[in-house]
């Protein structure tokens, strides 16, 4: 039987948060990956592109590793039950219950986090204790079963981490040197203790922005729990 990894899309959703774990799963030993969606229509993405999914709520099958990436999608995302029951349902029997960015906050919005060390994208941090967890800054952090990824980017660590957790640090080397991960960016400033004041000066309103609007969604989300 094969270790079935299942990530959950939604329309919004940022790409890169999934194919980027997706991609490295895929090359874990026996695994098989399921992108899964209400529909097997496509599902557009925050890259001007669509996917489709492989498999749908419906007939998912159980996974021992649950997935849930973010994006801008998220806001609409922790309001839609038929998502929140999957998720709520997959978690219940998963042996990993794993986020990549703001998709920590899905988790949050079926009350996955309470007490949990938790991370997500920098821009979203204020919003992590509406959903009952406790900030632990890094690119990847873990608390028993649960395991967050910091934003976007932050699934390719995650991704590999996932993989000495449930296969060993050998099998994760060995992915990490087949998909040559051997990041130099080109730039200092991909997090805001390195970044200049003015990169985080020309971002700094569209984030509180969106602070503000992910407390909102996640209060509208517990209102009806």
């Amino acid at each position: 039987m094969p270790f079935n990894v299942v990530i959950p899309v939604f329309p919004g959703v940022t790409q890169l948060d999934f194919t980027g774990p997706a991609q490295l799963f895929a090359y874990a030993p026996d695994t098989k990956v399921h992108v899964v969606a209400a529909s097997r229509d496509p599902i557009a993405t925050d890259s001007g592109f669509s996917v489709c999914a492989s498999a749908t709520f419906d007939n998912c099958p159980d996974a021992q590793l649950l997935c849930v990436p973010g994006g801008p999608g998220v806001f609409d995302a922790i309001g839609d039950q038929q998502l929140l029951n999957f998720v709520r349902r997959q978690a219940e029997r998963a042996e990993h219950i794993h986020s990549v960015c703001t998709g920590m906050f899905v988790l949050g919005a079926v009350g996955l986090l309470n007490g949990k060390k938790a991370t997500s994208h920098w821009g979203y941090v204020e919003a992590i204790a509406t959903c009952g967890a406790i900030y632990t800054p890094g690119r990847v952090v873990v608390d028993g079963k649960l395991m967050t990824a910091g934003g976007v980017t932050s699934g390719i660590d995650y991704g590999l981490t996932a993989i000495a957790h449930v296969f060993g640090e050998a099998a994760a080397k060995k992915v990490q040197l087949v998909l040559e991960y051997d990041p130099h960016p080109p730039f200092e400033g991909g997090h805001p203790s390195r970044a200049s004041e003015e990169t985080k000066a020309s971002v700094r309103d569209f984030y509180l922005t969106a602070t503000e609007k992910m407390n909102a969604a996640l209060m509208a989300a517990f209102e009806l729990e």
